[in-house]
């Protein structure tokens, strides 16, 4: 076998069942990763380390605001078992294609690419159940063989926890540029955002801050700020840990409902809109 230059790696490639599987090939694979991963510019990893904190929804819009400005953005929805981002993008039901030069991400726009696991299932209600060896392979796949093309930014959206998925992406994407820890303001959420900041630490992954979502609700009647679940936790923590903190995000049924609709928030002149963009400016340093 001569030396190979297909981007795919070797598992997903057209000619696998003909080629001489060698040595090389397992090389060739690590020069698909290694040359997808050169091609993008920060590679973001979203996390936290508690499910139902709204880190999705952040990933979206975070998504959705740096492609409005004029940014190449790509989502890697890595939430292997419950893979949200397409329904909240507007996209549930979509398949992916592929050619010489791997699989086609779907393309949202101009400037925003997304990959979910639920591309590839027969319908959203069909549960995966995988173990880490399988996941292992499918999230290799996931970086290697997608043909993202030149990013700006690679934003990983990683399942709960600090396990199986958020090491091997750490592991697959070579030199992580940072990640966002989203919380609320509870206190079992505010520790477990602790873990989540010294997983990062460990692993010498750049910190990017603490997002505290679900903060403050607004009133629709009388204005009146209401701390259904307390407020200014998440900077507290963020003080506490030594990280920077990029603000809050309301608690409003407006972005819950954006999202079943399949809508980002940030994507109109909302308060919370405005709101959020200040977050990813804060986040990444833009004007």
């Amino acid at each position: 076998m001569g030396e190979c230059k297909k981007l795919s790696t070797c598992e997903f490639c057209r000619d696998f069942d003909i080629c001489k599987k060698t040595e090389k090939g397992l090389k060739h694979n690590e020069w698909a990763l290694s040359n997808r991963m050169s091609m993008i510019k920060k590679k973001i990893m979203v996390m936290s380390n508690k499910g139902g904190v709204g880190k999705s929804t952040v990933t979206v819009n975070l998504g959705v605001a740096l492609a409005e400005m004029g940014y190449k953005v790509g989502i890697a929805d890595v939430d292997i078992h419950g893979p949200n981002i397409p329904k909240m993008l507007g996209v549930e039901g979509a398949r992916l294609k592929d050619d010489e030069n791997g699989i086609i991400p779907l393309s949202i726009g101009d400037n925003l690419k997304v990959v979910s696991m639920a591309f590839l299932i027969e319908s959203p209600e069909q549960p995966v159940a995988w173990r880490d060896t399988a996941k292992y392979d499918y999230l290799r796949e996931l970086v290697g063989s997608i043909n993202w093309g030149k990013l700006d930014f690679l934003l990983a959206d990683l399942p709960p926890g600090t396990g199986h998925e958020p090491i091997t992406m750490i592991e697959l994407m070579g030199n992580v540029d940072g990640t966002i820890i989203v919380t609320t303001p509870q206190d079992v959420a505010l520790l477990d955002a602790q873990k989540a900041i010294l997983f990062a630490k460990d692993n010498n992954v750049p910190i990017v801050g603490i997002v505290e979502n679900m903060s403050i609700l607004t009133c629709p009647h009388c204005n009146e700020e209401i701390e259904v679940f307390k407020s200014g936790g998440g900077e507290k923590t963020a003080t506490k840990m030594d990280v920077p903190f990029l603000g809050r995000i309301p608690l409003d049924p407006d972005i819950t409902n954006k999202c079943d609709e399949g809508k980002a928030f940030v994507a109109n002149d909302s308060k919370n809109s405005l709101i959020f963009k200040e977050i990813v400016k804060k986040a990444f340093h833009l004007e």
